[in-house]
């Protein structure tokens, strides 16, 4: 059943149009656009500096803004509800889409890389293996977010809201720019944000070869728990 699950979630989100903006072209874009137009002080190739936060955006766009309005549309037609009604146990509907997530940053991860690898990426092999822990550890923690704005919300709402949000931490999480080339305090709230913290950690292990350091990581860990628990208490099902 979680096999099964697993696969029609993943089916839906790639055959999504919007979530296939969202999931590939944007971000596929940006990392062709900043890697080759001289935007801000970045040495060498460039594309060094701009993956880890692509891959940043890739996770946000997927788990948060992807998530998020499916789950608003989902309650809106009765998805959730009648799904309930069935013998598939709630455990497994939401393993499933957490898996389907997974699945679909892994894609993006992959194509994402071999893009870069295209303009010259060589990223920091010990960096790796760290990376795709914290790929999963932003998955979870955006998605725990994107949970909280699409199960509580009327999805017209979440639909404005999520892009709305995905905006303000496109821009004020270092992602559009490096956090050090934001003006004044935008430079130090990026770190503080789930999208600054992320692309900060996959930067330290995957460009300078460095642990990530406790900031970022307790910064997802707080955003993750402190929306799940949220989220537990807000979520509705239609």
């Amino acid at each position: 059943m979680l096999a099964a699950q697993t696969r029609i979630e993943t089916l839906l989100i790639v055959r999504h149009g919007e979530q296939a903006l969202l999931t590939l072209i944007i971000p596929i874009a940006l990392l062709i656009g900043m890697s080759t137009i001289h935007i801000g002080d970045l040495p060498d190739p460039r594309v060094n500096s701009v993956m880890p936060r692509i891959l940043a955006l890739a996770v946000m766009s997927t788990a948060f803004t992807g998530q998020a309005i499916a789950l608003g549309f989902d309650r809106r037609y009765g998805v959730l509800k009648r799904l309930s009604a069935t013998a598939l146990p709630r455990w497994t509907l939401i393993s499933g889409r957490v898996l389907a997530t997974l699945l679909v940053v892994a894609l993006q991860a992959v194509v994402l890389s071999a893009t870069a690898l295209l303009l010259g990426w060589s990223p920091a092999l010990t960096g790796l293996l760290p990376g795709v822990g914290l790929l999963i550890l932003g998955t979870l923690a955006f998605g725990a977010a994107g949970v909280l704005v699409g199960g509580a919300l009327r999805p017209e709402i979440v639909l404005a809201l999520a892009n709305a949000i995905w905006f303000v931490l496109l821009l004020a999480g270092g992602l559009a720019l490096p956090a050090d080339d934001l003006p004044g305090p935008l430079a130090v709230i990026a770190g503080f944000l789930p999208s600054g913290a992320l692309a900060e950690a996959l930067d330290a292990v995957m460009v300078h070869s460095a642990l990530p350091g406790a900031q970022p990581i307790l910064v997802l860990l707080a955003w993750g728990v402190a929306c799940g628990a949220t989220a537990l208490r807000t979520t509705r099902l239609t």
